[in-house]
């Protein structure tokens, strides 16, 4: 009796594993995208030795950039209707409190003219900083 051996062998290589690898790292990097922009609009906070962030319940962002452009929570505003934006967000809020967030190429006093919208609606005022390096 004569047995037949199988003396040949196939180079192969499973590649069916690796749509689920890509699409794994696909998934995670649109993920890890969306979480490290949180903004539209792109600032350079001032620096703070002492940047600590709070945390309240419910706050509303303001953020200027250099060119004085606003957002409200990422919505872009004009100037003549920030009070009016602001008095919407705040207004369903029990401590209404704003984060300003400016660039530090703005001068003293754009940043005291938002403050004194905040004050007119009785609003906490927060100024966000980055942690000097």
């Amino acid at each position: 009796m004569r047995f037949r051996r199988n003396t040949r062998m196939k180079a192969e290589v499973s590649t069916s594993s690796l749509n689920d690898i890509m699409f794994m790292l696909l998934l995670f990097f649109l993920i890890i995208s969306t979480m490290m922009n949180p903004s539209v609009i792109k600032l350079t906070l001032p620096k703070s030795t002492n940047s600590e962030q709070t945390v309240a319940k419910k706050m509303v962002t303001l953020s200027i950039d250099h060119n004085m452009n606003y957002a409200v929570d990422d919505r872009p505003v004009a100037y003549p209707d920030l009070e009016a934006a602001l008095a919407a967000k705040l207004s369903t809020m029990n401590e209404p409190t704003i984060v300003l967030r400016v660039d530090n190429l703005l001068t003293v006093q754009d940043v005291v003219d938002v403050i004194d919208i905040g004050t007119k609606l009785k609003a906490k005022m927060v100024l966000a900083t980055d942690k000097k390096k």
